[in-house]
């Protein structure tokens, strides 16, 4: 098939054409110089014989959703949009390398690389999702690379709203990352389907290849299709790849929406969790907070104040402890010092000097009970807040094709709570989701038992599962 040239680049004031740099079926990018502030930019620009209304709403949609989403670390940028003097919409971005795209094909991307990729790539999804956005073309191709090797993703050239998505339409198909339902055209993208994609995904810049494209034979769109609807992925070659890892892609790759991660973020939680199993260290969430952006000058301000006051020292407290007492009797130096030696400023002599003493003695004494019982206070507070931490019950098990499936109900877990899954060797993981995969071998014996972490504390545990393969 040959491949179209690039379309005439426009004109744009304040930039200046350089090369062009791919195409699209409906677009061109084009390498510019911006005049003013003065760096290249990447400009993406539709074709004229395909713009007409249609294409000029899914143009403004995507650039509002880019404008919108943008700010987050992994996802590309977009510096602004407008239309050229010949009428072509176009989009100004940041300028990043599609050399992930070629590199997994001709060699092997090492194991953590892959994971750190696929949990920022996966925080811009989940990102997305919690604005209401599918991005629906969640591929290796649209994973770019920017100049400090950060990966983005790009091109929501076919996004949609979730509202929207409830509604089968016709859509662009990148049919290799495409889940079933999506090729069946049961639905236009569901949350579970981009969980599909974003799994087979990785799988790609693992294996080096699509998950159902096999080696040697036909991969044209209809043998994908009939793989993709009715086969398994095939196991990764490579000795590197945990069997974990596997595992947790071929969940997410399930036939079944109901049988994979409930949410992009369930997914991360898995991928940090093969991080920590191969001693990685966790590659950080990217998700924005909820009321990032509520505080006001005013809010922290007060906040300031109240912290000022309850921040205060012991010796500040001695100072304030001495004023008020100087106001109501003349004892300051007792209160100040703790030597218990009268104020012979204060012109007291003989038994008055005894009863200051010997009151100011009580008010140590008063002072030390009420620290103790503060004390035991929160100590009972403390335990009694931990024992309000849920606890598993009935696990269920199911073994298919050498694989263990545990699952359990959510107790009643609160925002920032997980779980700790200790198998009968003694490994443990930390998760969301309330699935767990083992390996079994024919003939052995897996257990499993799960507590609720929440901030540091665990609850009690689950009874021990245990499950003959």
């Amino acid at each position: 098939m040959t491949r179209r040239l690039p379309s005439t680049p426009p004109t744009l004031p304040g930039f200046a054409y350089v090369r062009a740099l791919g195409s699209g079926g409906f677009a061109d990018v084009f390498l510019y110089e911006q005049n003013m502030p003065r760096r290249q930019v990447a400009v993406k620009v539709m074709l004229a014989d395909v713009v007409n209304d249609q294409v000029r709403q899914m143009f403004q949609a995507e650039a509002n959703l880019m404008a919108q989403l943008s700010t987050h670390p992994s996802i590309l940028t977009v510096y602004q949009a407008s239309v050229s003097s010949d009428g072509r919409p176009y989009l100004v971005m940041e300028l990043c390398s599609a050399s992930l795209s070629e590199r997994y094909r001709r060699e092997r991307i090492p194991v953590p690389e892959v994971l750190r990729i696929a949990i920022k790539i996966a925080s811009a999804v989940e990102t997305a999702h919690r604005a209401g956005v599918l991005h629906r073309d969640i591929k290796p191709t649209n994973i770019l690379m920017t100049a400090y090797g950060h990966p983005v993703l790009s091109d929501f050239g076919i996004a949609a709203t979730l509202a929207e998505s409830e509604r089968t339409e016709s859509v662009g198909l990148s049919i290799p990352w495409s889940a079933p339902e999506v090729l069946m055209d049961e639905t236009s993208g569901t949350i579970a389907s981009e969980v599909w994609a974003m799994a087979a995904t990785v799988y790609s810049l693992l294996a080096g290849r699509s998950p159902f494209e096999v080696p040697g034979t036909d991969n044209k769109s209809t043998d994908l299709i009939n793989r993709i609807n009715r086969a398994k992925p095939e196991p990764i070659d490579r000795a590197d790849v945990p069997a974990r890892l596997e595992l947790v892609l071929q969940r997410a790759m399930s036939k079944k929406p109901e049988q994979r991660p409930g949410s992009v973020l369930e997914l991360i939680r898995e991928l940090q969790a093969v991080e920590t199993e191969l001693g990685l260290p966790q590659t950080p969430l990217e998700v924005a907070m909820d009321d990032w952006a509520l505080a006001t000058v005013a809010d922290l301000e007060d906040r300031t104040r109240v912290r000022s006051v309850t921040a205060l020292g012991g010796s500040d407290r001695r100072r304030r402890r001495a004023r008020t007492l100087t106001a109501s009797g003349g004892i300051a130096t007792v209160a100040r010092d703790g030597s218990g030696s009268a104020d012979h400023g204060s012109g007291m002599r003989g038994p008055q000097s005894k009863r200051v003493q010997w009151l100011s003695w009580m008010l140590v004494a008063v002072s030390a009970v009420v620290i103790a019982l503060g004390a035991t206070a929160m100590v009972v507070l403390i335990r009694g807040a931990s024992g309000d931490i849920p606890r598993v019950s009935d696990i269920s098990a199911s073994v298919d094709d050498g694989t263990v499936r545990f699952s359990w109900q959510d107790p009643g877990l609160s925002a920032g709570d997980s779980y700790e899954i200790t198998t009968h060797d003694g490994r443990s993981s930390v998760q969301k989701g309330t699935t767990f995969l083992a390996d079994a071998a024919p003939g052995s014996r897996v257990c499993i038992s799960v507590t609720v972490n929440r901030s540091g504390k665990v609850g009690e545990p689950s009874n021990e599962k245990c499950v003959d393969a």
